[in-house]
C-alpha cells in the first residue's frame, strides 16, 4: 500500500466512525470524496498532497499553524481562512 492509498484509508476509517451520526454523509467536493456535515463538506484528503483538510473556524486554524500544527489551505493561490491542511497523517490528531 501506498502512502496516498493510506492516507485515504486513514481518512474512511476516521469517517466511517462520524457516518454514525445521521447528519453526516458522503459526497463529493469539486469531484473528490468528502464528508458532509447536514449537507456542507467540512473534510476531504487534498488531491494534490494527500493533505488532509478540514474546515474550521478562522481563529482555530491561525491557532492550529502558530502551533505548527497544520499549514494553511492555499488552493491556486489563495487563503481559505476556515479551512486548515494537515499533511501527517497522525490518526489522533485527524480524528
Amino acid at each position: 500500500m501506498d502512502e496516498r492509498e493510506s492516507k485515504t484509508e486513514l481518512f474512511w476509517k476516521i469517517g466511517d466512525v462520524m457516518l454514525a451520526d445521521p447528519a453526516v454523509s458522503r459526497g463529493t467536493m469539486m469531484r473528490f470524496p468528502c464528508l458532509r456535515f447536514q449537507g456542507r463538506f467540512f473534510a476531504s484528503v487534498e488531491r494534490l498532497t494527500d493533505n488532509l483538510i478540514v474546515k474550521l473556524p478562522a481563529k482555530r486554524v491561525v491557532e492550529l499553524v502558530n502551533q505548527g500544527r497544520g499549514e494553511l489551505f492555499i488552493p491556486n493561490g489563495r487563503v481559505f481562512r476556515e479551512w486548515i491542511a494537515l499533511p501527517d497523517s497522525d490518526e489522533d490528531q485527524w480524528a
